[in-house]
């Protein structure tokens, strides 16, 4: 009987300030319950939000383990489909996908863009999402001037988080991923991250804390703009 191979535990990159910042963008940078309405509007109740991003994000890391995902918006629909009881019309789908475009900010989102420009550290928006529905999202709230670029996985047909798709986004910024912070306001992204051998700042607001089966991120405060200050804070 073979005994069971050691899981490899790689090594924690040492917490310093960063030269370019990652930003996540779905209830990172954009809050997604601006889609409760549109559940309401085609005769769901509003929760099943909750399940349906849930099963769009468990369904793309699933066919990313399985060997490549299709685009987000293919697996957010197969996802609400499923999460709304097969019920809805093509048009009910199309109208709720289609607050994906519209999403606001969350309020601390702009003081943290602020901060970086003013430190002068390049922040890039980072994704799965499309990269024309999040342009179009960021442009709507006047956001997108504050980025260098949207990034999103879709490129590489792969949802987060295998270190795979950190280290193509640290390629397609032209930095070392040592030197390199993902911010999220997931905790399972900022584990990927760490990882992937990033830094890591992690906004509690959406989830309360840290779960214990994670690795630590480098920073950790409640709001987004007091962990980029963190961050910028880190020695060099």
């Amino acid at each position: 009987m073979h005994e069971p191979k050691p899981v490899h535990q790689p090594r924690r990159t040492p917490a310093r300030r960063p030269r370019v910042v990652l930003f996540d963008v779905f209830e990172t940078l954009l809050e997604l319950n601006a889609l409760r309405s549109r559940f309401v509007d085609v005769g769901r109740p509003e929760h099943e939000l909750e399940l349906f991003f849930a099963r769009t994000l468990r369904d793309g890391m699933a066919l990313t383990l399985a060997g490549g995902s299709p685009p987000f918006a293919e697996v957010a629909r197969s996802a609400l489909i499923g999460a709304t009881d097969r019920r809805l019309s093509e048009a009910a789908v199309q109208h709720v996908l289609a607050g994906f475009n519209e999403l606001p900010p969350h309020p601390d989102v702009e003081p943290a863009l602020i901060m970086l420009a003013k430190a002068k550290v390049p922040a890039y928006a980072f994704t799965h999402g499309s990269a024309e529905v999040v342009r179009d999202a960021l442009d709507r709230v006047q956001l997108r001037s504050y980025l260098r670029g949207i990034l999103s996985a879709e490129e590489i047909s792969s949802f987060k988080p295998p270190a795979v798709v950190y280290h193509w986004a640290c390629e397609r910024v032209g930095t070392e991923p040592a030197r390199t912070a993902l911010v999220a306001a997931h905790s399972w992204d900022v584990h990927g991250a760490i990882r992937a051998g990033l830094l890591a700042g992690f906004a509690t607001r959406l989830e309360g804390g840290m779960s214990d089966i994670f690795d630590a991120p480098h920073v950790v405060a409640e709001h987004l703009d007091d962990v980029i200050e963190r961050l910028l804070a880190l020695p060099a």
